[in-house]
């Protein structure tokens, strides 16, 4: 019922301009996503380092919610061949929730159960922008759900462990351009629904009692779209000579592989008040497989072509302080390597290095009730694109997306159910 209940609540995420891995599940936004793989020591270890659950005690819930206000805007520039708006704000400012729950079998195993939303991608231009024929539409997504399992070896070392199941989502639609002006613009629309399946692995080490260092890795999970590629609005000659080519009733194969990912972490209590966390990450998106949707209507021979994408690097600093007793502040930075390159950048996916600068508090209500508040503010930039020459029917869309960023705002609540304490918390104070 649980699982059943926030599926049905959650809004599937969606990232940002810098890519799909989003460290933003509602939860420790603001430290930027630094303590990354130490596990955060509330619920949402288990997606963090599910190890750290093993530092958790009896029965607790958490649940965070978060907006964003985006800003993502494209500039063309004379290069651009096709006329048309610049497609407005592009970025979907989609809501989104997460939720988890954990149950102490004994003081050393753990079980719990969560959903998230850790990938995902959404753009919406105008129909009519310069744009049009590479990109109108383009949303991924995926809804994961987790079952954990942790277990405490000894004073220094715990383990945890968690199958994946990402509930997948795309729609895409592109122009096509009909080549006669009187005839407007054809449309193809795509969209499916998929399963797939994978694992989160933790481990957390204790070299001091004031000192943690956690390994976690993310498997891949293969998303397996496939839709019929359903065409509107063609001319006669150009739906004679789709139907000609097979692409008319053609099912566009558009699997991809949301990419395996490593991270180490280090957490360090300096004093009884304040602590720092770092962490480092790599991810696998050369092999993501990502395609782009489009049609050249003067030479219709396929719809869907590769991109080229590379792995990126992750780099997290952040600390905590405990103002006073029941108030909590913490504050992150953090950097991501772009997927792409600037010579490889697309309407689809326009991305470029990422930076992350976040805030938070933490309000302690009761023993066992508390409340968070985070802010974190996302920079990408200026970033230039040349996409095409495509032919006479794709033409080129240039120009640069000035100043992309993203605001977060992200809440989120604690529940320890009976008298449960936190075995090991943050800050010994708590």
């Amino acid at each position: 019922m649980l699982v059943a209940l926030t599926v049905l609540l959650c809004d599937f995420a969606t990232a940002g301009a810098g890519g799909f891995f989003l460290y933003e599940i509602g939860t420790e936004v603001g430290l930027a996503s630094a303590g990354y793989g130490v596990g955060t020591l509330d619920p949402s270890t288990q997606f963090t380092n599910p190890a750290g659950m093993t530092h958790l005690e009896g029965d607790q819930l958490m649940a965070g919610v978060q907006g964003i206000l985006p800003n993502l805007r494209f500039n063309p520039n004379g290069a651009s061949t096709k006329g048309g708006t610049n497609g407005g704000q592009a970025l979907i400012p989609l809501p989104s929730a997460s939720f988890f729950y954990q149950h102490g079998l004994t003081n050393d195993l753990k079980i719990g159960i969560s959903t998230f939303a850790y990938f995902g991608g959404g753009l919406d231009y105008n129909l009519n922008w310069v744009g049009r024929y590479f990109n109108q539409t383009s949303v991924t997504v995926g809804q994961s759900i987790q079952p954990t399992i942790a277990y405490r070896v000894n004073n220094w070392l715990s383990v945890g462990a968690g199958p994946i199941f990402m509930i997948g989502y795309l729609r895409d639609r592109v122009g096509i351009n009909n080549l006669l002006p009187a005839l407007g613009d054809g449309q193809l629309r795509l969209k499916d629904w998929t399963l797939g399946y994978g694992g989160n692995l933790g481990i957390l080490l204790e070299p001091r009692a004031d000192t943690r260092v956690g390994i976690t890795y993310l498997t891949p999970v293969s998303l397996d779209f496939s839709s019929a590629a359903d065409f509107r609005g063609l001319g006669p000659g150009l739906a004679l000579l789709f139907l000609k080519r097979g692409l008319l009733n053609a099912n566009v194969d558009l699997g991809l592989t949301v990419p395996q990912a490593v991270t180490l972490g280090i957490f360090h209590q300096l004093s009884d008040r304040f602590a720092i966390m770092g962490n480092l990450n790599w991810q696998n998106w050369n092999q993501f497989g990502q395609v782009n949707v489009s049609v050249d209507s003067s030479n219709p021979k396929s719809i869907t072509t590769k991109s080229h994408y590379q792995d990126t690097g992750h780099v997290a600093v952040g600390g905590q302080y405990q103002l006073e007793e029941k108030w909590f502040l913490k504050a992150g930075f953090a950097f991501d390597s772009t997927m792409v390159t600037a010579n490889n950048r697309t309407v689809t996916v326009p991305v470029g290095p990422e930076y992350r600068y976040g805030l938070g508090v933490q309000y302690a209500y009761s023993q066992n009730l508390k409340l968070g508040f985070d802010y974190e503010f996302y920079w990408e930039g200026n970033l230039s694109l040349t996409q095409g020459p495509g032919g006479p029917a794709l033409g080129t869309v240039s120009g640069t997306y000035g100043d992309a960023f993203i605001n977060f705002f992200a809440a989120n609540v604690i529940y320890k159910f009976g008298n449960a304490q936190s075995a090991k918390p943050m800050n010994p104070k708590q």
